[in-house]
Order: structure tokens, then sequence, then C-alpha cells
């Protein structure tokens, strides 16, 4: 089968001089894409800044014959996130490739987690994939193509102790992912979000420690790399990845009750078995779909 190639598109990965960053910006430029490696150098915790980082995944890129260019601006800011894609823009041309996975951890139980340690993580994960999607978004429509990859996870499908700030920022992305699929769709851009399992600085503490090369970032980016192909046509997806195993997250709906008269909290009791169902299971498009079955209810 023919390779996968990116020849003659720009990408831009946000938090790239490390982890899976790192891994889904080499990948691309050794597939052909010019590449704009974003990365604040800071530590995981989002303390610090160096142009370090970027730069030296920049060099590697040259170094095996690709084309690259750092940048070192905080995603969390307007002007940080325009100045990424200005980055782009100044030095290739265009921007046709959106990776947000630039992240920072401020683990903490939810009874000691304080506001400036919620909105940290926030403004990174959540506001900085929003920001540098925004920046991107008018380049993208006018040229009817685009390719944004969110990276979410599986603590915010889920959920995970010690995480509120993370898995809220990270459950807000799928909902940001399908949403710019369905305002993306007559122009040609596909937007998906990743549930990555990796070993990374971000996991290390999280993860067990002989699970490391079984869990490499090379497990994640040949997803990636494939959703922000141009032969990729699904968009308002979500994956988890990690390990070699790769599946498709649904957000569904069980059957649910209903009745034609304004409902009691004892008519919520008698009938909490059907309310909790899970089967059948169905899975929307749209909030247009999804209140399908509520008009049909009203209208009967």
């Amino acid at each position: 089968m023919s390779e996968l190639r990116y020849d003659g598109r720009v990408a831009v990965v946000t938090g790239a001089g490390h982890g899976l960053g790192r891994q889904h910006a080499l990948e691309l430029a050794a597939r052909g894409a010019k590449v704009v490696v974003n990365d604040l150098g800071g530590d995981r915790s989002g303390v610090g800044a160096s142009a370090g980082p970027a730069q030296e995944v920049v060099d590697e890129i040259k170094k095996n014959g690709g084309e690259a260019v750092a940048n070192p601006d905080n995603v969390a800011t307007p002007e940080g996130a325009q100045a990424v894609i200005k980055t782009a823009l100044d030095a290739f041309g265009k921007v046709d490739i959106v990776v947000n996975n630039a992240g920072i951890l401020r683990d903490k139980s939810f009874k000691n987690m304080s506001v400036e340690e919620f909105d940290a993580v926030i403004a990174v994960h959540l506001r900085g994939s929003f920001l540098v999607s925004s920046a991107a978004w008018e380049h993208l429509r006018e040229q009817g193509y685009g390719r944004i990859v969110n990276t979410s996870s599986p603590a915010g499908l889920f959920g995970n102790f010690g995480q509120a700030n993370y898995s809220t920022a990270k459950m807000g992305l799928v909902g940001f992912t399908k949403t710019l699929a369905q305002e993306g769709a007559k122009y040609n851009i596909k937007a998906n979000a990743i549930a990555p399992v990796a070993w990374t600085r971000m996991t290390e503490d999280l993860l067990p420690a002989d699970f490391a090369d079984k869990l490499g970032v090379d497990q994640v980016t040949p997803l990636v790399t494939w959703l922000v192909h141009e032969s990729n046509e699904d968009s308002g997806e979500v994956y988890t990845v990690g390990g070699g195993r790769i599946a498709k997250i649904f957000v569904a709906e069980g059957p649910g009750y209903g009745q034609n008269t304004t409902l009691s909290v004892e008519d919520v009791r008698d009938n909490w078995a059907a309310i909790s169902a899970g089967e059948p299971l169905t899975v929307f498009k749209n909030v247009g779909e999804q209140m399908g079955p509520l008009i049909q209810q009203l209208t009967s």
C-alpha cells in the first residue's frame, strides 16, 4: 500500500518540545509536512519558560532533512496563540493542520485544589486549544481545508482522583471538538480528539514504571498522523489510544423514560430502572438528533 505523505502541508503542533507533541512533530516532518514546533519550555506544572525544547526538536527535524521552525509562545494567551499561527504564516505561507497538545498538570485532591490551580490547567489545555484553533480558523475556512486534533484524556472521559482541573479541561475538549466538526464541515475542516495513554513526563507518576516501554509515545502518533491526513473523512470523533490499541469513544444515550404529563419526583422514583437503562444505546451526531425523541414525545 502507498505511504501516507504530507508534502505541501503545514502543521502546527503545540507542546511539541517533549513527549507526545515531539513525536507528532517528528513524524509529520518525516512524511513531508512543514512543521511549527511550539513549546513554552516550562516544567510540567507550567512554571518557567525556555526556547530550548522547541528548538531542539526543530534541529532534529532539520538534521533528518525536514523543514521546521520553533515557536516558544504561550498558547494560553490570545497574543501567544496568534503568534503561533503567525509563525506558520510567516515561515511557510499557510497553515493546514493544528494539533493541540500543550498541557500542564497541577494535580491535587478536590478539597485541597486552589482556584489558581484549577484555572491554570483550564487555561493551557482548554483555553489554549480554543485560542490556537481560533487563530487558525479564518485561514482554514478561506482555503477550504483543515485538520484539527485536540488532546483529551481518559481522565476527562471517565474522571480521575486528584484531577478535577485536568479532567474538566479534557472533557471540555470533547464538546469543543464536536462543535468544531459541525461548524467546519462545509469548509472541509475535520476536527477530532484523542484520549491517549502514554508514558511521558506528564504521566510518569501516574502509570506503572514497568509499562514505560509498552506505552511509548510512538504508539499514539500514528492515530494523530492519520486523523490529520487529507484522506481522513471522519470528524467530531473521539478515540482512545495507547499501547498498540485504538478504540472509538462514544457519547451515547439510553432509551430513557417519558410521559405526556408533568413528571413528579414520585414518577422519577417509580421509573428509575427505565431511566437508568443502558440498552439500547443511541449515538447522536448533533443536538438536533438528540432532541428527536423528546420532540416526538411532545408532539405525540
